[in-house]
């Protein structure tokens, strides 16, 4: 071998060697700092039937990335500084993410690292070559709970709309108020689970997986892709209104059991084949004929095809040396992080909140099962409270969250009270300092089904503060777990009825009075109640007085 080829081969060998140890560094931080994110991630996927297709995600991303090793190997790989700046970035995210408990942020922030190591190896243009691997990607995160909530409380609207036509469509007489449809002798509730995200999410990632493989014009791929929502909706109504009509004839068992589930996976069967028969249509939109196997790129090189590849350039890669680093740098800050729990306050639990006080007398009610479990709080009190000689009661419900981190949030009203059929018809933020209560404002909702109406009063008590805004409350949940190490937090909402006929200032007056009897002993109850015994004052003085 010529002297210069060979120092070339020595050079080549021994920059290799450099740079897979460098990555092999910079892959072994990138585990041990979002270690705690890949669990918290993990448990979703176990326990939540949406994100239960998150374990194939990883793995089909490999796959794509597969595809484009044989372009990578013969790319010159020059260093890119985009990389170390994504990298700054990505590791800023942790640690906010981690300090404030929000696990959305760590885990995004773990992606965007991937993207910076990537760069930081293949430079841009090899980045460009697998963009679709780290895409993809994101289908294996799960939403934030509260924008999962507010999706899956509108799809469960228009499931339940479309699903009553389904029924109507076979002479059956059916009511629906909100996700309730009402068969007369049989009641069926669109609950969370039947909103259809569970088919949602996985065929959105089925159609990104097939657009991009799929051999076509642009438009075609972007139509894949985005008609997976339409023929989510479509047929989950479509199973929503065959429920209704098999209820109808053959009874409630018909919604339960074995036969919801069978039903549940052939509709997912069936959403894969509508998708595919689009991809059929489409070709045959614009005149072109080829075989089901030639719409779709799903070759992968061979270990031989790959050696043969002459390899382009690896120079001594300043950029992934920075990159690894920069993680190195985090190790210390994440081992820190590790060693730091989440504050929990002192409170009283609901069940010594006063049933008897002054004039009120309340009676408790327990929700049911299905309700707590999609909730998921550890305390709450729902109680009617009503004054002597006073025929329409005060319903008091409080929601306790002691943890938001993983899962559990806060429940806005707004989100859930169109889903029981009731109509927002009115949403002003009320002072009620003039009526005796200082520093405390509320949401001030009016709503009606039919003919009944009801006002109602809400608002979020956030470690000490009263807030009526969702997005404000979101925005002190993230900064309050960066200073306090905190987030807990609570709805507090109050209900009357609003008989035909009567002045709704007297329902105001109402729940105003209610607030003036009870609000002076709430933050015993509330997050915040702790902040007397950080200002010495004896904790006796937050158990409740004989009332």
């Amino acid at each position: 071998m010529p002297e210069s080829a060979a120092r070339q081969s020595a050079t080549r060998t021994s920059g290799s060697y450099f740079l897979w140890s460098a990555l092999a560094v910079a892959a072994a931080c990138l585990a041990y700092i979002f270690f705690d994110g890949f669990v918290e991630m993990e448990y979703r996927w176990a326990n939540v039937e949406e994100y239960s297709h998150g374990y194939m995600i990883p793995l089909v991303a490999m796959f794509l990335f597969y595809q484009k090793i044989p372009a990578l190997v013969a790319l010159d790989w020059r260093a890119n500084w985009l990389g170390p700046f994504l990298m700054v970035g990505a590791i800023l995210g942790w640690f906010l993410g981690e300090m404030s408990s929000l696990f959305i942020i760590v885990h995004y922030s773990f992606l965007l690292s991937l993207v910076a190591l990537a760069i930081s190896v293949f430079g841009w243009r090899g980045f460009r070559k697998t963009w679709a691997a780290f895409v993809y990607l994101v289908f294996m995160i799960p939403l934030p709970v509260f924008l999962y909530r507010g999706l899956s409380e509108r799809l469960q609207l228009i499931s339940t709309e479309i699903g009553v036509a389904v029924i109507k469509l076979f002479g059956i007489s059916v009511y629906t108020t909100g996700n309730v449809i009402d068969l007369g002798v049989y009641q069926l509730q669109v609950v969370e689970a039947c909103s259809g995200l569970s088919y949602l999410f996985p065929l959105m990632s089925f159609g990104f997986l097939i657009a991009y493989v799929y051999n076509g014009p642009n438009w075609h791929k972007w139509t894949i892709f985005l008609s997976t929502i339409v023929i989510t909706i479509l047929m989950n109504s479509f199973r929503i209104g065959v429920i209704g009509v098999t209820v109808e004839y053959w009874g409630i068992e018909m919604a339960e059991g074995f036969l919801h589930d069978f039903e549940g996976w052939f509709v997912f069967m069936a959403c894969l084949g509508v998708l595919f028969l689009l991809v059929l249509f489409l070709n045959y939109v614009i005149g072109r004929k080829a075989s089901p196997l030639d719409l779709i790129d799903l070759s992968y090189p061979t270990l031989a095809e790959i050696k043969a590849i002459a390899p382009g350039q690896r120079k001594f890669n300043v950029a992934l040396i920075t990159s690894t680093i920069l993680l190195a740098l985090a190790l210390p800050t994440s081992i820190y992080i590790d060693d730091r729990e989440e504050y929990t306050p002192l409170r009283n639990t609901f069940i010594s909140f006063p049933l008897l006080r002054g004039d009120w007398v309340g009676k408790e009610s327990v929700l049911e099962a299905n309700i707590l479990e999609a909730l998921d709080y550890p305390d709450y009190i729902q109680a009617n409270y009503r004054k002597s000689g006073d025929r329409i009661p005060v319903n008091f419900y409080v929601a306790y969250y002691e943890s938001q981190r993983t899962g559990s949030s806060i429940h806005s009203p707004r989100s859930c009270i169109p889903g029981g059929g009731w109509k927002i018809s009115g949403l002003t933020q009320v002072d009620l300092a003039e009526k005796g209560l200082a520093g405390l404002n509320v949401n001030r909702l009016m709503i009606s089904k039919g003919e009944h109406s009801q006002l109602v009063y809400y608002w979020f008590a956030q470690r000490g503060r009263v807030i009526t805004n969702e997005y404000l409350a979101k925005w002190y949940l993230f900064s309050d777990g960066l200073t306090m190490q905190r987030s807990d937090g609570a709805l507090v909402r109050l209900v009357t009825v609003v008989p035909p006929g009567e002045d709704v200032a007297n329902a105001d007056a109402r729940l105003q009075e209610f607030l003036r009897d009870f609000y002076p002993i709430m933050p015993r109850y509330l997050p915040g109640a702790d902040a007397a015994l950080s200002q010495g004052i004896d904790s006796s003085s937050l158990a409740p007085a004989a009332d």
